[in-house]
């Protein structure tokens, strides 16, 4: 199963975006993370779609949006406008109606994901596994980036890709948000993850090409 790298732009400097995307694209990155936040959802507030749109341009990378909103479903079209790639929706956000995000998402022509917190039952993503092109386990609760790993994410991560592989879809892009450094990836990979979001690992890096590398095991 291919390793691949999600640098969260969250952990890098805004006023160079542009910059950051590109580099992240000659440095090796399979994704760029795109950590939105509504200040309700979570405390803070980051960015919504018009970084999305400004920065596509500078990368053919596939944007990796991670929606922490509440009512994420109204803004599905403005995402999918902006170039958004991949949109995932938490668990938590979605309550009854998860399912049916998943594929509004779908509908428009990206691919979706449904993502849970540290503390929601892992059980609560495997109605998705079939609809979803990707599974998001948080490591940390969301809403702030350096946080530290957690481990009970591991044994998380574990019953979630063995969930996976016993119902036919032992491929499944299992992502990881939270505290992965290069301390603690093989952990992360041997667990069942084989997407890996980093932002303080990778922009603090003297060089990101050789920790991006690092990552993926």
């Amino acid at each position: 199963m291919k390793i691949k790298i999600a640098p969260s732009i969250l952990a890098s400097d805004f006023a160079k975006a542009g910059e950051t995307v590109e580099k992240l694209e000659k440095c090796g990155a399979d994704y760029v993370h795109c950590d939105v936040m509504d200040g309700s959802f979570v405390p803070p507030i980051t960015f919504g779609h018009q970084m999305v749109s400004s920065i596509r341009p500078h990368t053919k990378l596939p944007l990796d949006c991670h929606l922490m909103v509440l009512h994420p479903e109204t803004h599905f079209e403005e995402f999918r406008k902006a170039g958004a790639d991949i949109v995932t929706v938490h668990v938590e956000a979605c309550k009854n109606n998860l399912i049916d995000n998943l594929r509004k998402i779908k509908s428009l022509g990206m691919k979706c994901g449904a993502v849970v917190n540290p503390d929601t039952p892992i059980e609560k993503l495997f109605d998705c596994v079939p609809l979803a092109d990707m599974l998001l386990v948080m490591s940390v609760f969301p809403g702030y980036g350096g946080q530290k790993f957690i481990e009970e994410t591991l044994p998380r991560l574990e019953t979630l890709r063995l969930f996976c592989e016993k119902n036919g879809y032992p491929d499944k892009d299992i992502e990881v948000d939270g505290g992965v450094t290069e301390e603690n990836i093989d952990s992360v990979l041997h667990a069942g993850a084989n997407v890996i979001v980093a932002g303080s690992t990778v922009f603090r890096a003297a060089d990101m090409a050789k920790t991006i590398g690092r990552l993926r095991g």
